[in-house]
């Protein structure tokens, strides 16, 4: 039996998804940009496209903007703001559990000059909404901060930190890294105070390669690709024309059905929560009630990640050791860090994510096979 729980990290693209993108790279493959019949073709495709989950986000098209996916999004939006605002001040406040492609970004605008507060988080990785309320200031510019945390699914509440951050300094752009929440959670950017929204295809069985942002209209952004004047200016580059086609479609078939997607991931997560309490030392870094329904962060005594990752591998179970952005970099997990995970359990921190398609019996070989190889590595490992 072959089963993936590294949905987190990339699902597999639906058939629907496929069959669209294939018909459009097949037929519809004119330039968005050309004047004649296929360019016109091509470019109803990206407008259909944009019209729909325009409409799924209540937001007007002219909002949306396609990119080539999560990470650009995420750097078009915090630098895209900061250099647009700068003279406004140059004070952001981000959180101590951000993706890398904030982070990072963050980390590079303090070099040049920027102030950065990184909030911290308590033991089920929640921020203060105290700290965020005491950390605004007059010449802050900017709030950016994860929806659904991608290694252990916390859940913030980004309508309440929305409203607080208009309360407190309505100039202020609030920014939501939205990645892990697309297509699992309900999204009105509106609604929510949010002013820049970063979504990708191919965490809801989109193609990769293929992402969105959100930018409210009157917001001031700094476009940081250049060229043809494609999407207003804001996003130049010939569009990936098969790509959004299937992304839209991905985002619709989400949507249609998320009441009973949402129900399938919350009844296999309360099932494997259920069955991997049948195994001693360890420890769930994902508190139900407060985590998205695709996420699962368990940490395992005395073991490295990457062994039992490589052990289950063999079994035909695929996992990961926490974000796949970073799972090629040695060294302890931020996120796990900041909730306080003790360091022999820390080092053994597992992320099993879900998606529609798995089965609860794939969860029963899941767990059989952990206790077959927790019960051989761990013998090795109290050995040595």
């Amino acid at each position: 039996m072959q089963v993936y729980f590294d949905n987190a990290a990339t699902t597999k693209p639906t058939k629907q998804v496929i069959d669209k993108m294939i018909q459009v790279y097949s037929d519809d493959y004119g330039n968005t940009s050309s004047l004649h019949t296929k360019g016109i073709e091509a470019e109803n495709h990206i407008k259909e496209s944009r019209f729909g989950i325009a409409k799924l986000l209540k937001v007007e098209e002219k909002e949306l903007y396609f990119t080539s996916g999560g990470t650009e999004s995420n750097n078009t939006a915090i630098f895209g703001a900061a250099y647009a605002n700068q003279r406004m001040g140059k004070h952001i406040i981000t959180t101590s559990i951000e993706h890398a492609s904030v982070t990072n970004v963050l980390l590079q605008l303090e070099k040049e000059g920027f102030e950065i507060t990184f909030l911290t988080v308590d033991e089920k990785g929640l921020i203060s909404l105290n700290e965020l309320e005491k950390s605004i200031r007059s010449d802050t510019i900017l709030v950016s901060t994860i929806y659904v945390n991608n290694e252990i699914g916390i859940v913030q509440d980004v309508e309440r930190i929305g409203k607080l951050i208009k309360r407190v300094n309505p100039k202020t752009l609030y920014h939501v890294d939205a990645v892990q929440a697309y297509g699992k959670l309900n999204i009105y950017p509106n609604k929510q105070n949010i002013d820049l929204l970063s979504a990708s295809s191919h965490k809801i069985h989109g193609p990769k390669g293929v992402g969105l942002l959100f930018v409210k209209e009157k917001t001031k952004l700094r476009p940081l690709i250049f060229g043809g004047d494609h999407q207003r200016g804001m996003r130049s580059g010939t569009e990936n024309t098969p790509g959004v086609v299937g992304f839209y479609v991905a985002t619709n078939n989400m949507y249609s059905n998320i009441a009973l997607i949402t129900d399938k991931l919350k009844e296999i997560k309360l099932y494997f929560l259920d069955r991997i309490k049948e195994i001693e030392d360890i420890q769930i870094n994902s508190d139900v009630s407060l985590t998205a329904p695709h996420i699962v962060s368990i940490s395992f005594k005395d073991i490295k990640s990457e062994v039992l990752l490589h052990a289950l591998e063999t079994k035909g179970i695929y996992i990961s050791t926490g974000s796949a952005c970073s799972s090629n970099k040695p060294g302890k997990s931020s996120t796990i860090s900041a909730i306080g995970v003790d360091k022999i359990f820390a080092d053994g921190t597992i992320r099993f994510s879900f998606c529609m398609d798995n089965t609860l019996e794939e969860v029963d070989y899941c767990i059989d096979t952990l206790k077959q190889e927790l019960s051989i590595l761990r013998k090795y490992t109290r050995k040595k």
